[in-house]
């Protein structure tokens, strides 16, 4: 697991409840990994937004992750709900997630993560603007 280097995003970290930590810091450490080996996504900024852990990247759409007190066993990773990403998950992924609208793929806290279509998720966010012109953003 990789370090939070930024103080701010680890103490939010740590007032999530112990069993959504572990599952939110395996999202952050699938957005990392993402970031990683895909091609053209350069330095990620982990930062918070809307008091949200969040990823940044120059060519990418924010990625935030999340659990909200009014819905204690689920969390979410959110996309900005300006771009085509999660309708593109929607129609790509069907019934394979759980959706918020146009602005989340949400998890109970249970759930197993199907972790190689969640990152091909992550790619598409972090690249965006390289493939929002891309039929069904090239997944």
């Amino acid at each position: 697991m990789s370090a939070i280097k930024n103080t701010k995003v680890e103490e939010v970290f740590e007032q999530y409840p112990k069993q959504i930590q572990s599952r939110l810091l395996i999202l952050r450490q699938l957005i990392l990994d993402t970031a990683i080996e895909t091609e053209g996504v350069g330095h990620v900024d982990e930062t918070l937004k809307w008091g949200e852990p969040s990823y940044i990247t120059k060519k990418g759409s924010t990625i935030r992750i999340g659990w909200k007190p009014s819905s204690p066993d689920h969390y979410a990773m959110y996309f900005n709900c300006n771009t085509k990403l999660v309708d593109t998950f929607k129609e790509v992924y069907r019934e394979l997630f759980h959706y918020e609208g146009n602005r989340a793929i949400v998890f109970a806290e249970n759930d197993e993560i199907p972790v190689d279509e969640l990152k091909q998720c992550i790619a598409s966010a972090l690249t965006y603007h390289t493939r929002k012109h891309l039929p069904m953003l090239g997944i």
